[in-house]
């Protein structure tokens, strides 16, 4: 089982000495992957433990504190995926003043060495740490000589068209609806996880009893109804029918509600955190005249979404891990 540890002093023992893959990792997708999977195949061959080290605030937020930043991964979701890719620890690094003003040198001596002490760094192409990004792949290739650690850096991955895979594309993707093309970049279906919370639960009455998660403001889906599969607390998965958005037909002024309608489920499901994974994008949100007109068309989005997940198949080992 991962260990999720705070950046702020050695490493217990039994973690020193192994292989850190390094990076934001914001979204955990296949350009990521080809990092992290190097570094788990560099611990492998040394028989050593493979470790992630990432930073908590995004560094983006943390410079620019007023702009909001749609994060795919969120740290307790960052840390399930790390899990089941097979990493011993993930190492989330406060992004502090002190750390944004650390020299790319003290990165290393502080960080690398002395907290983490590492035998195998592992990046990506383009890394750059230290303040005002002064450290660079050459930079941390060369103190590794002078520290005693080896150095891997990987390059840009790209997906089948050729095109560089990146959280900012990804992040377009979503914000469009294309769960399934994000679906491909990711490697794995986008997930979200909240506790469930009460509702007006006005579906209950019109026989669709939802399950209700409020996603932060910073969440840049877009509005409309999706095929989902569903992931209670307890590991059960169940297939749905999720409406992301301002419920027009009944709450025009009302904030963005993740509803999900689980298919063959009558539990009580409030206050426990579940997830809910995107499979496809249906439509967008309809105000409709009259709630008849509403419960003829969820019925049309329950037979569309029950046909489209019957069907569905796992696009790697790390996506059958979250919603198969």
């Amino acid at each position: 089982m991962l260990e999720r540890i705070a950046g702020t002093g050695p490493l217990p023992e039994h973690l020193r000495d192994g292989v850190v893959a390094i990076g934001n990792f914001d979204g955990v997708h296949r350009g990521h992957q080809a990092v992290l999977e190097t570094a788990l195949a560099e611990a492998r061959q040394r028989n050593r433990p493979a470790l992630v080290l990432t930073f908590n605030p995004h560094p983006r937020k943390f410079f620019r504190p007023r702009s909001p930043l749609f994060v795919l991964t969120p740290p307790e979701m960052k840390a399930q995926l790390l899990n089941n890719l097979g990493f011993s620890a993930v190492v989330e690094q406060a992004f502090t003043d002190d750390l944004s003003e650390k020299s790319a040198e003290a990165f290393i001596t502080s960080i690398l060495r002395d907290n983490l002490g590492i035998c195998h760094a592992v990046t990506g192409f383009n890394f750059h740490f230290g303040k005002d990004r002064e450290g660079g792949p050459e930079f941390l290739t060369n103190a590794g000589r002078r520290h005693g650690f080896g150095v891997t850096l990987v390059d840009a991955f790209r997906d089948e068209a050729a095109h560089i895979i990146s959280s900012s594309g990804i992040r377009q993707l979503l914000a469009q609806g294309h769960v399934a093309e994000a679906a491909g970049q990711l490697g794995y279906r986008f997930t979200v996880r909240e506790t469930v919370i009460n509702g007006q639960k006005l579906g209950r009455t019109l026989g669709f009893p939802t399950a209700n998660m409020r996603l932060p403001e910073s969440v840049e889906l877009r509005e409309g109804v999706y095929a989902v599969r569903f992931r209670r607390a307890d590991g059960s998965l169940h297939d749905g029918v999720a409406s992301f958005g301002r419920r027009p037909t009944v709450d025009d002024n009302g904030a963005p509600l993740l509803e999900t309608f689980v298919f063959d489920f009558s539990d009580s499901l409030y206050g426990e955190d579940c997830s809910v994974s995107f499979f496809s994008y249906l439509r967008g949100e309809e105000k409709f005249n009259g709630l008849d007109e509403l419960v003829a068309q969820m019925r049309r989005d329950e037979q569309e979404a029950r046909a489209l997940l019957a069907g569905m198949r796992p696009l790697s080992a790390l996506d059958a891990s979250v919603s198969f």
